[in-house]
């Protein structure tokens, strides 16, 4: 459902410039690393190449970008601010070098789930926000993740103050109890689509499901009674902080990072100097005991994204 969200967000990006005449505008910046769908377009936005080599050639207008990672930055910067300076400085080159009129839309996920929890420096959003209204970029927020409180706020861009122009929201819209998707868009791009010769035209074959948009507003009006997305700021904190307590005490862990409940471990066979862990060392097998009582976690290349157990975890449980 969130891969159909973000080939919805896509078409929608890439239509937009003709409905307003400017034409030209169709490739898509996307982050290094994020991932955004399985579907034939947007399998083509994130990922690794091995995810992807069986399905070449690649479809035309994909511009990757550098993932602001403070633990791994890819400009080697001393601090989550400067890498996040460097990544949006090196996003304003990409489009320069295109050329403005060929970019339709940037997307990424505010919070980087598929980077295990990569928090960008907090001047990256507002930057980045600046930028695309410099060059007339739409920018699209993947939230289908972080999305409904995950991060600690309903929508995790709001940790920055920043409004996208497009957002893709999915899992947490029904808490998965049902499949939903959507995409939803500012005003100031819904007008361009009004009347019917502009009219942005797709069918999906069980979109906007009456069941499962009932699903959807009961889990909202749960999540906003039951205050669940402060609790997941407030246990979040306290999860991030025990697990940087850990890291103090374990060489093994190199990184503790997040927001709110989508907090993620990065384990390294040296902390000074972030050696990754050697390809024969068998800890994921001992990961489902280590973590089956007390946390949901998704192993990736040898980090481990912790999810918490629902929003209603709390620091007892």
């Amino acid at each position: 459902m969130g891969s159909e969200a973000n080939e919805t967000a896509i078409k929608i990006a890439r239509s937009y410039p003709k409905r307003t005449g400017e034409n030209g505008g169709y490739k898509i910046i996307r982050e290094s690393g994020p991932y955004h769908g399985a579907t034939g377009g947007v399998m083509w936005l994130g990922g690794t190449g091995a995810i992807r080599s069986d399905y070449e050639p690649a479809i035309p207008g994909m511009v990757y970008a550098p993932q602001p990672n403070p633990y791994r930055c890819q400009f080697g910067s001393n601090s989550a601010e400067e890498c996040a300076i460097k990544c949006a400085q090196a996003i304003e080159d990409l489009i320069l070098l295109h050329g403005p009129e060929t970019i339709a839309a940037l997307i990424a996920e505010p919070v980087s789930a598929s980077s295990i929890a990569a928090v960008p420096g907090d001047p990256y959003w507002p930057m980045i926000r600046e930028i695309c209204d410099k060059y007339g970029v739409l920018l699209i927020a993947d939230e289908v993740i972080t999305g409904f409180g995950r991060t600690g706020k309903m929508f995790s861009t709001e940790h920055w103050d920043i409004v996208p122009d497009l957002m893709t929201v999915a899992k947490g819209i029904t808490s998965s109890y049902l499949p939903l998707a959507a995409t939803v868009c500012t005003t100031g791009v819904s007008e361009v689509f009004a009347g019917e010769q502009n009219t942005f035209k797709q069918a999906l074959t069980f979109g906007g499901h009456p069941v499962c948009a009932e699903a959807a507003l009961a889990n909202i009006e749960i999540i906003e009674q039951e205050k669940l997305v402060e609790n997941s700021a407030n246990v979040g904190k306290y999860f991030l902080k025990k697990l940087n307590g850990l890291k103090e005490i374990h060489p093994i862990i190199g990184d503790c990072r997040g927001l709110g409940l989508l907090l993620g471990v990065e384990l390294v066979k040296d902390q000074k100097q972030k050696k990754v862990l050697p390809q024969n060392l068998d800890w994921q097998i001992n990961c489902p005991k280590l973590f089956a009582e007390t946390v949901l976690y998704y192993s990736q290349q040898k980090k481990v994204s912790l999810l918490g157990h629902l929003f209603v975890l709390s620091k007892k449980r």
